[in-house]
């Protein structure tokens, strides 16, 4: 997540070069990636003894299982301290209470667990390190990850995958308050672009502030190439130590690594001055954080923490994205966003978005000032130091207060530069905050396509079919002759509510695909028209613009 600024948003790609790789195998207090043999070794031994996703959780099963996936690791201690006892799932137990649980070890727990790598080897990768005696405890944390097969928005089939995850102990596995180049783990934030992004095979993308390497995961399995970026080197470190371990199944050559994957070290856009992506993602690090007189990189949480005012880090990004997207190039991000007192939520957003580019923004969730501030101190422990908590919190309600804001806002961002010639087809705006089917991110792919082709054909010469995941409800009043209230929902995707007038029920009732939206329109028009005062034109251009909407919001399919 972590791509800090010191300053305004990336400078002129006419200016400055794209920063080297970085290929640093031994950065202090990061684990290893320069000892190819040992890396390989570890992947084995954990394959071996089940350490994977689906394996983690049948050993704990599924109360304690559910526990961990909340921080809670009391259940799961207690169901690997039985587990230990027996040999058919000593090993993995083992290896659990290490990395999961952060439960220092006996060496020969873990030299019979991982007969290849052994404690040492452990050691030697930076690991692990002793913790008196014969114990030795997690220096990181080391988890499974990984996901099933899927089918892109192109039809292209990406396989499932199941690797490893390398990051900074979190603080629920350590005492005190987080280090300031944290890098962080597998979070609610990076799962969720992971699930709103639209896959299609592309030949080149960005991930813009990568910590520790999931977005690129995902996107090696549908582009050639993908450059990563973070500010914190030891970020760069733990995504490189990743990108090795799982080499096999990431189908990485770990002599060759840049022949599809570049890691750049800098600032928001900074390393790729210059270049160009069809498809870019980023979880940058959106937090707003009060700033400070004096205060310097090292004083911030680099993994949230972007450096900039309010929320200018977001608002940069907006702003500047475009400039390193390949016509047709499309970015997706998540962000937060500052609402004014008596102003919209949208109000600020819309005036980052430039009048080149399609763009959409669906806001998730508002909070207060109050509750953010909560939320953003614990998730570094801060809480931990009472005065600390009580200083931090009033900055947050300063700093807040200082630009008469009211409230927060977080979703997630779409941007397309369009492509030659095109002009903008989409600016939406909205809010959804209701449970949404996930992963989302084929259906807001769908979504655009769908905009794409209204903005190129004649709506009233296509034919229309209802989506195969859409119902209808009708409401009246016992006794009524006819339906108070009908509504059309989605089963799928958005999972849209739409009210209906009785003339676009009766439209979308008819969109079997036979008859043209033209034709039915006209029939409608015979049916209900032609008393004193009906306006032919006003219906037909109304009825025709709530098809167009029905077409975007995906209740109606071209035939």
């Amino acid at each position: 997540m972590t791509s800090s600024a010191q300053g305004p948003a990336a400078p002129s790609r006419s200016t400055q070069a794209p920063a080297a790789p970085f290929t640093s195998g031994n950065t202090p207090d990061a684990p290893r990636s320069d000892l190819p043999g040992p890396l390989e070794t570890l992947a084995a031994d954990l394959r071996a003894i089940g350490y994977t996703v689906d394996g983690v959780a049948e050993l704990l099963g599924e109360a304690a299982h559910s526990a961990l996936g909340r921080d809670q690791l009391i259940p799961a201690l207690i169901v690997t301290g039985r587990s230990l006892g027996e040999p058919a799932t000593a090993a993995l137990a083992g290896v659990v209470r290490l990395w999961l649980l952060s439960e220092p070890q006996r060496a020969e727990t873990l030299d019979a667990a991982l007969p290849g790598i052994r404690t040492k080897g452990l050691m030697e990768l930076g690991l692990v390190e002793p913790a008196g005696g014969d114990l030795v405890q997690a220096r990181v944390d080391l988890r499974p990850y990984g996901w099933d097969p899927s089918v892109g928005e192109d039809g292209t089939s990406a396989g499932g995958a199941d690797l490893w995850v390398a990051s900074d102990l979190a603080a629920h596995q350590r005492a005190g308050v987080l280090r300031h180049d944290h890098v962080l783990g597998i979070g609610q934030a990076s799962t969720t672009l992971v699930q709103v992004t639209a896959r299609r095979h592309v030949a080149r993308a960005l991930d813009l502030g990568t910590g520790c390497g999931i977005q690129t995961f995902h996107l090696l399995h549908h582009a050639e190439h993908v450059t990563a970026t973070d500010i914190s080197e030891r970020a760069l470190a733990f995504t490189r130590f990743n990108l090795l371990l799982n080499a096999a199944e990431l189908h990485l050559d770990p002599a060759d690594l840049d022949a599809r994957v570049s890691l750049r070290l800098g600032s928001l856009l900074d390393p790729v001055a210059g270049q160009e992506f069809e498809l870019v993602v980023s979880n940058p690090p959106f937090v707003i954080t009060p700033r400070s007189a004096g205060e310097t990189a090292t004083d911030q949480f680099t993994y949230r923490d972007g450096g900039l005012p309010g929320d200018e880090i977001v608002s940069s990004l907006v702003r500047a994205l475009p400039s390193v997207l390949a016509p047709g190039g499309t970015a997706q991000l998540l962000g937060n966003w500052e609402i004014t007192a008596g102003a919209g939520w949208a109000d600020r957003p819309q005036s980052w978005a430039g009048p080149g580019a399609d763009v959409w923004f669906i806001q998730r969730e508002q909070v207060g000032p109050e509750q953010y501030a909560e939320t953003w101190l614990q998730d570094a422990s801060e809480s931990r130091d009472r005065r600390l908590y009580e200083d931090s919190y009033a900055a947050y309600l300063d700093d807040f207060g200082a630009r008469n804001v009211a409230g927060i806002g977080f979703g997630m961002i779409w941007l397309r530069r369009p492509a030659d010639g095109a002009g903008r087809v989409l600016s939406r705006f909205e809010e959804i905050t209701y449970p949404i089917e996930q992963p989302v991110g084929p259906h807001l792919g769908a979504a655009v396509e769908r905009a794409d082709w209204l903005a190129g054909h004649d709506l009233a010469a296509a034919h229309l079919l209802v989506a195969e995941d859409v119902t209808e409800e009708r409401h009246q009043r016992p006794g009524a002759e006819h339906p108070g209230v009908i509504l059309l929902r989605q089963g799928a995707g958005l999972r849209r509510t739409n009210l209906l007038s009785t003339e676009l029920a009766g439209l979308v009732s008819a969109c079997d695909g036979d008859l043209s939206v033209g034709q039915i329109i006209g029939a409608l028009e015979a049916l209900l028209g032609g008393y004193e005062g009906f306006d032919s034109e006003e219906f037909r251009v109304g009825l025709l613009e709530e098809v167009g909407n029905l077409v975007r919001d995906g209740f109606l399919l071209p035939a």
